[in-house]
């Protein structure tokens, strides 16, 4: 998996770690990674009619992507993301910023696939894992 400018990426989360995922994306992207689609920008949806066009674009964001991350714990929204990602058998990689993938009660069967890896740690370390996979 040699990493070259057209390898892209689309992160799926939560609101709540907006300026988290924008920090990976922005050391990604100086890495030439190319960035799919990016939702933070996104206001509340306030419509169906909106709320259609942002499932369209998260869509082909994640069917874009040579891989995605995901940061756990996520809504739903992103766990939905996790699984178009899942059926693309795109290769995925966790952050898991709280420790609880492990959790019973707060994690999935489909974490532990054989397409995921699970990182813990901090962000920069995380950056360096990703870089480490795809540049192999």
């Amino acid at each position: 998996m040699s990493q070259n400018n057209n390898t892209k990426f689309y992160i799926a989360s939560s609101f709540r770690y907006s300026k988290l995922i924008n920090d990976l994306s922005d050391i990604l992207e100086n890495l030439s990674f190319v960035r799919t689609y990016d939702w933070t920008v996104n206001e509340k949806a306030d419509s169906i009619e909106k709320l259609h066009e942002i499932a369209n674009e998260e869509l082909q964001g994640v069917e874009q992507a040579d891989f995605l991350v995901f940061i756990f714990p996520s809504g739903k929204g992103a766990n939905i993301e996790f699984g178009i990602a899942t059926a693309l058998k795109k290769r995925i990689y966790i952050l898991d910023i709280e420790n609880e993938i492990e959790n019973f009660d707060l994690t999935s069967t489909f974490y532990f696939l054989d397409n995921v890896k699970i990182f813990k740690g901090s962000l920069d370390d995380f950056t360096n894992f990703i870089i480490d996979c795809e540049t192999k």
